[in-house]
């Protein structure tokens, strides 16, 4: 939820005495750790974020890695390390910069990153990783976030038992050359991390490939070698080989390869690899010339049927032999019209009728909306909203595109009454109850009246994977003011008698919780039981953090999702609910980037290399949406978010929570894909998360910009540069990090906030 040594950390900083931990590099496995030798051994992937070595800031050395995201680009930097399978690991690094990442991926078990923003000064970071029992190497990375500015990254470190012996000498298997450039590809040497290429007899370059082309050397025999290396030291070299520069005879270009067509009604294109040293190319046809090109693709419309089309390679010494070929059909029949939509739903909040629905079979233009048996709209996405006075309405949906309109869906009923006027807003605060924090302690006794929903702040498990989760009060030598548990209990019994509801918080910063087997999902169900009956609390809230949840490589539908801790966690989650019935509480409190991330980053993505927990609430929230009682987002502790307007927004102002929460209430395809869509929360389903004050968490907003941010939201008044998609007058209200900090604040969030919701009510 927060940092909880945050108040420690401030006084450790007045101190004026701060120790620097010092890298242990005599078990180093990464290469060029400090960047000494600019970016040798890395790899920027990125072709936009100017990654490059800096003399000044930097953390130790005379050299640092700085690099500067621009647009989609992270201005990631990577190195694959050779690792030692099912052995430990700890990856550090000292980064300095607005939200910089370190990570490591392809440990074969759960990969690991953290991350920091250290604006001013740098700043270590840590994490310590097992490999699996088929691990040979790793992938170690530093990155930064959109939108923010460059990063400076030094001294590396990967600490932990060397990977297997020298490797063997690689075997040059094949040269080519032309009169100016000389291409060598050898076998690849098992645990080699690199090899370095000699031109007679000096290192001419270190590659992470199995292959090397040479240009511009002075005409003449060169001799060749090549060695392998990983982190145990550098092979014997290969056989020598040697190579003639300066035969400047030309030659006839190689066939192309890579052929590949594609049809439509009228049209054949083709597409092929450059052959070098072509100046164009000849295009055949059913074994006859049609036509040529200068560039790597044609397009040609023949008569309808399947044709076979070759291409050759040309320049000024002749024709290259005929490509493979590829056989292309033009002339299909006419596509059909597009499939009927499915799925039709419908929401009501208010006068305001709410549609969505899922796509039919294929392309589709556009869609049809029909009420009753009057088309009533027409859009290019599959919503839909209009405001209808009381009475109740049928609607069906069709798609179309230029060849013409589907059937219609089935049809799905709705009821509109009169306008009801919005449910009470609430309040919902955190109680620390198991630690200080610097805030100081407050019994439950003394929680004010403002507060709706009080969260017990944490319930933490015994480990990561045990799911066994333990409520330990705060210890008299941290509070002392502690109330004994049954001034405790009594307290609470009089805080729900005045209608408050009192929730075991499970997770924080700190509780990292893991449900990786139905072991471990059983043991959860029993231990929170057990929380929630000792105390006689009204439900649970589910503030995992961290590592908690993530998705596994191919996870990519939100409906179904396969990660063990995400499967095991709705399950677990809907056995609490169904235990307790019908009154039972259940709230969440994630991060931004569990839950809005998602419109842009689903899990690892296609490449794996995105950060498996991008999105993973998504899923839970979708599972138990039916059962959910409030979903307050932290809009706090955030990076840059892309709303749906396709804007960053950043946090601290009213047009950053209306974007949040916009997301939720109006709904999102996932990670830009329009048939995985994560639908709209109801509003009475929905607070806005916030810090109590400036120094409970980043992010602090004003009083006036919260409040300017719910009118927007709630009557679609005072609104800035973001337009909410509704106005959601059953917006639910607001929830704080916390009740201690907002104390300790003098009460700024909850009097003022309070009065503004009440006049809302």
């Amino acid at each position: 939820m927060n940092l909880r040594k945050l108040a420690a950390a401030a006084v450790l900083a007045l101190s004026g005495t701060m120790l620097a931990a010092t890298p242990a590099y005599a078990a180093n496995l990464a290469g060029n750790p400090g960047f000494e030798d600019g970016l040798t051994g890395w790899t920027c992937p990125g072709t936009t974020s100017g990654a490059t070595t800096v003399s000044s800031p930097v953390h130790g050395g005379s050299k640092a890695l700085q690099a500067t995201p621009v647009g989609n680009d992270t201005a990631r930097c990577q190195q694959t390390v050779s690792v030692k399978p099912s052995s430990t690991y700890t990856l550090s690094g000292w980064v300095r910069g607005g939200y910089v990442f370190l990570g490591v991926t392809g440990t074969g078990t759960t990969d690991q990153s953290t991350w920091t923003s250290s604006p001013a000064a740098y700043s270590q970071l840590t994490r310590t990783f097992t490999t699996g029992a088929s691990t040979n190497s790793v992938t170690i990375y530093v990155n930064s976030w959109y939108g923010q500015g460059a990063y400076q990254a030094d001294d590396i470190v990967l600490d932990g038992p060397p990977p297997h012996g020298i490797p063997a000498r690689p075997i040059i298997q094949k040269v080519t050359n032309t009169p100016s450039s000389a291409t060598l590809d050898w076998t690849d040497s098992e645990w080699a991390t690199s090899y370095n290429v000699y031109r007679d007899g000096v290192k001419a370059v270190t590659t992470t490939t199995s292959n090397y082309t040479d240009v511009g050397q002075p005409a003449g025999p060169h001799v060749y070698e090549v060695t392998a290396v990983n982190a145990a030291g550098e092979s014997g070299k290969s056989d020598p080989v040697t190579v003639i520069f300066g035969n400047d005879t030309p030659q006839v270009p190689a066939a192309p390869t890579g052929l590949t067509g594609t049809g439509s009604v009228t049209t054949a294109t083709l597409k092929w690899n450059a052959s070098e040293g072509a100046t164009s190319y000849n295009v055949y046809r059913d074994n006859a010339k049609v036509g040529s090109a200068t560039t790597t693709t044609y397009a040609e419309s023949p008569q309808p049927g399947s044709h076979d089309y070759q291409v050759t390679a040309v320049n000024s010494v002749g024709e290259s032999a005929r490509s493979a070929t590829v056989s292309v059909t033009v002339g299909n029949d006419t596509p059909p019209p597009p499939g009927t939509p499915t799925g039709l739903a419908a929401t009501v909040n208010g006068g305001t009728v709410t549609l969505s629905w899922n796509p039919g079979s294929g392309s589709v233009t556009g869609y049809n909306v029909y009420r009753g048996n009057t088309k009533v709209g027409t859009t290019t996405t599959r919503s839909f909203s209009e405001t209808l006075p009381a009475g109740t309405y049928a609607y069906r949906v069709s798609a179309f595109n230029p060849v013409g309109e589907s059937s219609k869906s089935g049809e799905v009923s709705v009821t509109v009454g009169d306008s009801p006027p919005p449910r009470n807003k609430v309040l919902v605060g955190y109680l620390h109850a198991s630690f200080a924090n610097g805030s100081g302690y407050v019994r439950m006794a003394d929680v004010p009246k403002e507060w709706n929903f009080i969260n017990l702040s944490f319930g933490e498990p015994t480990s990561v994977t045990s799911g066994d989760i333990r409520f330990v009060r705060c210890p008299v030598a941290e509070c002392p003011s502690v109330e004994s548990d049954a001034d405790f209990i009594a307290a609470i019994k009089a805080k729900q008698a005045q209608g408050k509801k009192v929730l075991i918080s499970i997770g924080g910063q700190n509780g990292q919780v893991q449900l990786t087997t139905t072991a471990a999902r059983d043991k959860f169900v029993e231990s929170v039981s057990a929380i929630i009956d000792k105390y006689g609390l009204d439900g649970l809230d589910v503030d995992f953090e961290g590592h908690s949840l993530y998705l596994n490589a191919g996870d990519t539908n939100l409906a179904s999702p396969t990660t063990p801790v995400v499967v095991n966690l709705i399950s677990a989650l809907k056995t609490l609910k169904a235990k307790y019935g019908a009154n039972f509480v259940l709230t969440m409190a994630p991060e931004t980037f569990f839950v809005q991330l998602g419109y842009q980053f689903y899990g690892p993505g296609a490449s794996g290399s995105a950060d498996p927990r991008a999105g993973s609430y998504l899923p839970v929230i979708h599972a138990l949406r039916n059962d959910l009682t409030l979903l307050h987002v932290q809009d706090y502790n955030s990076g840059p978010i892309t709303g749906l307007d396709n804007q960053y927004h950043t946090m601290g102002n009213a047009d950053f929570h209306v974007a949040m929460t916009d997301m939720l209430l109006a709904g999102f395809p996932i990670a830009g894909n329009p048939n995985n869509v994560f639908p709209a929360l109801r509003p009475e389903q929905v607070a806005i998360g916030l810090p109590a004050a400036q120094y409970a968490g980043n992010g602090y907003t004003s009083v006036a910009e919260v409040q300017k941010a719910f009118d927007c939201l709630s009557k679609g008044t005072n609104c800035g540069s973001y337009k909410p998609k509704g106005v959601y007058r059953g917006l639910r209200g607001l929830m704080t990090w916390s009740i201690n900090w907002d104390k300790y604040n003098n009460f700024e969030f909850s009097r003022n906030h309070r009065a503004y919701l009440d006049a809302l009510s």
